[in-house]
């Protein structure tokens, strides 16, 4: 027997092990009668991969090797594998390490962001993927999008979103000098890809990404990039213009987590007894029904 072999049918192995360890129902996948074998079966894991069944099927029977990582990350993200077992398929397959997943909020900094209602509360990943907000973060910086948009595959990004989406652009009135400051808190960021250095929260590959695709669909953001501006971006005022209740400048502070894992969290609010306080007010009192 030949180490490939061996390897492709320790993949196989695997594979057959995690698939039958899924509840159907968890997945949304309807089902109807007695099902003769637990978890899913080879069809439906394929269709939620988005593979082939034929080719699904030749890696459980081990008679298939290397798949690409496009087919790995589609097969962890369809078995619900967590970054260990991920990183173990990985193994398998004779791929290369794979890429971090994208970061997650903790359980515990949600209870957080919660209990501070009268601030406007935003947790960040290190690549400014937005993780988690408050009723009050959502309203004032993104009220256009889902509540639930931080814990979805793909949580929005703060910087992407300041340069494609059109409703975070008009929310903030000096949108040049936003855009600036986010370009430069982006360049500090990368210090550790430019230096040659290994981050520690795993995020280079997601920065160079992050940039290379905003270099390519947005000129603003080319010709800021290339200016190489650099800034920690720690606090300050956002300037906004809001769709309910007008002009708002809010103080902000950036804060980072003990943990040191590149996650920080964006506090706003407003100078007390000013008319942004009132206004800040007044928006915190339309999410009350929410």
């Amino acid at each position: 027997m030949t180490n490939a072999s061996t390897a492709a049918e320790q993949l196989a192995d695997f594979l057959r092990s995690r698939r039958a360890a899924l509840v159907p129902a968890d997945l949304g996948v309807v089902t109807t009668g007695l099902r003769r074998v637990p978890g899913l079966r080879r069809e439906e894991l394929a269709e939620l991969a988005g593979v082939s069944l034929t080719y699904y099927t030749r890696l459980e029977q081990g008679a298939a090797s290397n798949p690409s990582t496009q087919v790995i990350d589609a097969l962890a993200r369809a078995l619900r594998l967590d970054e260990v077992e991920r990183a173990h398929l990985y193994h398998l397959a004779g791929s290369a390490t794979p890429r971090p997943v994208r970061s997650r909020m903790r359980p515990g900094l949600a209870t957080l962001l919660d209990a501070m209602p009268d601030v406007a509360a935003i947790a960040l990943s290190p690549v400014q993927d937005i993780v988690g907000w408050n009723r009050l973060g959502h309203a004032v910086l993104a009220s256009h999008l889902d509540p639930a948009a931080p814990t979805s595959d793909t949580p929005p990004n703060k910087v992407s979103m300041l340069f494609t989406d059109p409703a975070t652009r008009a929310l903030h009135r000096d949108w040049e000098f936003e855009a600036r400051l986010a370009v430069a808190s982006l360049r500090y960021v990368t210090g550790p890809l430019v230096t040659g250095h290994v981050n520690a929260n795993g995020a280079n590959d997601d920065i160079a990404d992050l940039v290379s695709d905003l270099a390519s669909s947005s000129a603003d953001f080319a010709r800021i990039w290339a200016q190489h501006p650099v800034e920690s971006c720690s606090s300050g005022t956002k300037r906004f213009r809001h769709p309910i209740v007008g002009e708002l400048d809010l103080t902000y502070d950036m804060l980072h987590l003990p943990q040191e894992d590149g996650h920080r969290l964006m506090l706003m609010h407003a100078t007390p007894g000013s008319s942004h306080d009132d206004a800040l007010r007044l928006l915190a009192s339309t999410t009350l029904s929410g």
